[in-house]
This record gives structure tokens, sequence and C-alpha cells, in this order.
């Protein structure tokens, strides 16, 4: 078993999100094995921006529900979309 590059979307509630604020606290709620590997904003539209986030984690953990969970209940972010996973 290897490892997976998983690309996550996180929409925040408003354009008067800080997303560097958001991108840490959504660090902080990655399970203890998942590495964040890059971020970058993505612009949407009328001034909102997304979080597109690239993390690393095993092939065991048996994909991404655990971590769009944690997502989902961290407070800021509006929905949580799993846009590409991959072996690596």
């Amino acid at each position: 078993m290897g490892d997976v590059a998983a690309v996550i979307k996180v929409m925040p509630e408003s354009i008067e999100t800080d997303l560097m604020h958001l991108k840490d606290m959504l660090e902080a709620a990655l399970p203890e094995n998942v590495v964040l590997h890059g971020y970058k904003e993505e612009p949407i539209a009328f001034g909102l921006k997304a979080l597109m986030l690239t993390l690393i984690l095993p092939d065991s953990e048996g994909g991404t529900e655990s971590i769009e969970t944690a997502f989902a209940e961290v407070e800021g972010v509006e929905s949580v979309q799993v846009v590409e996973v991959g072996l690596i």
C-alpha cells in the first residue's frame, strides 16, 4: 500500500472569511496521519475564493470521508468537495 494525494475544495461562508485563518483551522482539524502538502486560492465569482487543499494520506485510510467530515465541522466552512484523488 502506498500514499494517496487528494485535492479538496473548501468553500468559505462568505467573502469576508479570512482564508489564511481558515486554512490554519483546517490544517489543525486534519486527522493525525494526513499531511497538508499545499494549497492555493481559487477565484470563484464576485470576490469569493475557495481554498484548494492538496493532502497526502495513507492508502490504508480507506478514503477521504474522515477528512471531509472534519473539514465540514470547522467554523467558517460552507461546503467541502473532493476534486481529485490518486495514488502517488
